[in-house]
Formats: structure tokens, sequence, C-alpha cells
């Protein structure tokens, strides 16, 4: 299998296959391929599994993509802007990711459900107690608004993050959220109320924008609906001619 990450914030992979190999998807991040690439909906891993991902935010059924005939390509992207990353999970080397991070992997790498370990992040997360699981062997991408910023982290080095603004980290580093200390940095710092704490060793990966952010400095500037209640070519004339 090769691929391409083309583009800045609003990148597409492209993936080439030879007959014979895979890969699977989130339902809808397709955005081309060959003619000769064949789809098929399937419930990836059987029935619990798939009810699994649907508890996590996935949808029920995962597409397949495989090639007939030769070497095919196909193309996913994310639903908002931002970026995409390739893992190598393998043996050893597995990664807890937020849910809706996941976009395609190989057919070798397996997605799974991991639910929060601690009562604080469980309850004060932000993202609920389910979180994704990649494991196996081959490449996965994920997708995140902004840019990535990946770090390594030592035995013992620890980082506090907006919870928001973390996308992943490796199986074996340590996570969990912690409440603002002080009554008045809480009401008044502007940062929220909790933070995460990631301890290594193992690598993390950050998210530079979160699409709540996103939205959230978007919405001023979006259009707000009409309300007069006339529509067509006379109800816009008599909006504009009133000043509404």
């Amino acid at each position: 299998m090769k691929y391409k990450i083309t583009g800045d914030n609003l990148q597409i992979v492209t993936i080439e296959l030879e007959e014979g190999e895979r890969v699977y998807a989130e339902a809808g991040s397709m955005i081309y391929m060959s003619p000769n690439i064949k789809m098929e909906a399937k419930a990836k891993g059987g029935l619990l599994k798939a009810i699994g991902r649907k508890f996590a935010g996935e949808t029920f059924f995962m597409t397949e993509f495989m090639p007939a005939g030769g070497k095919g390509f196909v193309s996913f992207a994310g639903n908002a802007p931002g970026t995409i990353l390739p893992l190598e999970i393998d043996a050893g080397i597995e990664y807890i990711v937020q849910k809706d991070a996941f976009l395609c992997a190989q057919d070798g790498v397996e997605l799974s459900i991991a639910f929060q370990k601690r009562l604080g992040a469980i309850f004060f997360g932000g993202e609920g107690f389910i979180l994704e699981r990649l494991s196996g062997r081959g490449i996965a991408f994920i997708h995140a608004c902004g840019d990535f910023i990946e770090m390594d982290l030592k035995e013992g080095e620890s980082i506090k993050v907006d919870t928001g603004s973390v996308v992943g980290w490796e199986a074996s580093v340590d996570y969990d959220i912690q409440l603002v200390k002080g009554i008045k940095t809480i009401f008044f710092g502007g940062e929220g109320l909790f933070l995460t704490t990631l301890k290594g060793p193992g690598k993390i990966i950050l998210q530079s924008m979160t699409l709540h952010n996103l939205a959230m400095a978007l919405s001023p500037f979006l259009p707000t609906q009409q309300t007069s209640g006339r529509s067509g070519v006379l109800g816009t004339f008599f909006d504009e001619t009133l000043g509404r």
C-alpha cells in the first residue's frame, strides 16, 4: 500500500492499493476513487464490535474498499477543515484516540472502543467515557482540526493540555483530567474548568484548533434566518424596501 497526503489545512489522503489489499473507512469519508475499486459495507469485527463503535460515535457499518483487476486508488478526507496524520500500528504499539478522530486504515488495523480508567476523565473529560483503540498491524489515518503537534514524553515526564486539544496518545501514556485550581481562575481564566494531564512514556498527539472553537469563532459571521414570513421575489422586495 502506498499513500499521499495533499493539501495544507483541508487535507486529502490518497491510497494506492494493489490487488488483494483492502482499506476500510468511516462511512461518508470517501472523496473519489478509481473505477475498479469495489465498495462493501461491513460490520467490521463482528456484531459486538460494531455496537461498540456505535457507542463511540462511529457508524455501525464501516465501508471496505478493494481494487479488482489491478491497482486502484481511493481518497479520503475529514468532515471539517483540518489535517491528516498516519499512525504506524504494530505489535506493542497501540494508540488511544478521541472519538471521531478515526478516518481510515489498512485491513490489518483493528478499531475498537476503550473506556476511560479514571473517574475524573469519565465525568469531566468533555468527550464522555468512551475512546477509540487502534491495534493490530498496519497504517491508520486520523483527522483533526488545525495542525497536529506531536511530542514524545519520557518516563515520568508530564504535560497539561486543554482537554479538547488532545487527539490521541500511545497506550503506554497515563491519562487523567484534573480540576483547575483557584476559584478566580475557574470563573475568569477563560480556559475551562479542567485540564488533561498526560504522563509518559509514549507519544502524544495534540491539535491546534478544536471543532468547537472553530464553530464559536465562525458563529458571529453566520447569517441569521429571516422571520418575516414573506417568501419569493415579492417578499424579498418588501423586506429590502422596508429595510428589514
